[in-house]
């Protein structure tokens, strides 16, 4: 089943917490349902841990905020969107 576009935009409401990222080192930006950004973007790297701190930020803003939910767009342009394996010598 496909979904439409205003399906899409239907999803967000003012509980919702959106938020994107990008690139090699991630930099992501959070707003509300309206566009006012909320918090300082956060830059996280393309790992576990990256990941990880992605999360608790995400949790963080989202108990402040009062948000029950949250969607989050990664572009996967080129290579970036693969997960970079650190050596740990």
């Amino acid at each position: 089943m496909s979904i439409t576009q205003n399906e899409k935009i239907r999803r967000v409401t003012d509980s919702t917490l959106v938020v994107g990222a990008d690139k090699k080192v991630h930099v992501a930006r959070a707003s509300d349902a309206r566009g006012i950004e909320l918090g300082k973007p956060l830059s996280f790297d393309n790992t576990r841990e990256g990941f990880e701190r992605l999360l608790s930020w995400l949790e963080t803003l989202m108990v402040e905020h009062g948000f029950d939910n949250v969607i989050l767009g990664v572009e996967p342009t080129g290579h970036y969107w693969m997960v970079r394996h650190e050596s740990r010598c």
